[in-house]
């Protein structure tokens, strides 16, 4: 931790690559799900020991309604799962937990525990922790349009700045990502934080997720702290 001379506010994190990691290894996908779990708490627990107040993770993109439907029940079941086992995790290290993403196909089951969760965390004074699940970043900035549009219905000549637009998207209040980490080795956003991108650093990881621990997300930092970010000023 000696070259982490400068550390993000918000990190947000691409998991990808859980399928491979099990079809590698001539198990079934789910596996590699349930083994992606440990990496986000090494992430997690990393990023509390750092003193990184946002970290957020893609955990389901509304294009991954279109996997195979035992995939997906698995995939919910999962995150059902997950919650709740956290839930202590999350008040014992002060960690304040968002949902953040179109609830409208999320079973009822997983609503519930949603909301139960991030209201016993909504006090987590350490770190606000966040999942963006069935999120899409043009259904983002869509749902922001049409508030926007409602509000201009309403006053008609009320002018809105980007600052205004920013607080219709699901993220309002959250800082914007100084850093995205994409495993797996794709390099591309996939629909993930269109707006809010905007001036982040990207770090591309070969290793697949189940397999992104500590010293990958230490290597990423590092990579991080080295950037000379200038916003499209002159230093």
């Amino acid at each position: 931790m000696d070259n982490l001379s400068r550390l993000p506010k918000h990190v947000s994190l691409i998991m990808d690559g859980n399928g491979r990691w099990a079809l590698q290894r001539g198990k079934e996908r789910v596996d590699g799900h349930i083994e992606g779990v440990n990496s986000v708490r090494e992430v997690m627990k990393t990023s509390l020991e750092l003193g990184i107040e946002y970290i957020s993770f893609f955990a389901f993109s509304e294009e991954n309604w279109g996997r195979p439907q035992e995939e997906v029940n698995c995939l919910m079941e999962l995150m059902l799962k997950a919650l709740d086992n956290e839930l202590k995790t999350f008040t014992d290290n002060g960690v304040r937990l968002l949902v953040l993403g179109n609830r409208e196909r999320l079973p009822e089951s997983l609503k519930e525990s949603i909301d139960r969760v991030c209201s016993l965390t909504s006090d987590g004074p350490k770190m606000t922790m966040i999942l963006f699940l069935s999120y899409s970043g043009k259904w983002d900035i869509l749902q922001a349009a049409k508030k926007m549009a409602q509000e201009l219905i309403k006053d008609p000549g009320r002018s809105f700045s980007e600052e205004d637009f920013g607080e219709l998207l699901t993220t309002a209040r959250i800082p914007d990502p100084d850093l995205i980490i994409r495993t797996s080795g794709e390099e591309r956003l996939s629909n993930y934080l269109l707006w809010q991108a905007a001036y982040s650093e990207f770090v591309f990881s070969p290793v697949l997720w189940p397999d992104f621990r500590r010293d990958e997300y230490l290597r990423a930092l590092e990579e991080y702290s080295r950037r000379d970010r200038r916003f499209g000023k002159v230093k």
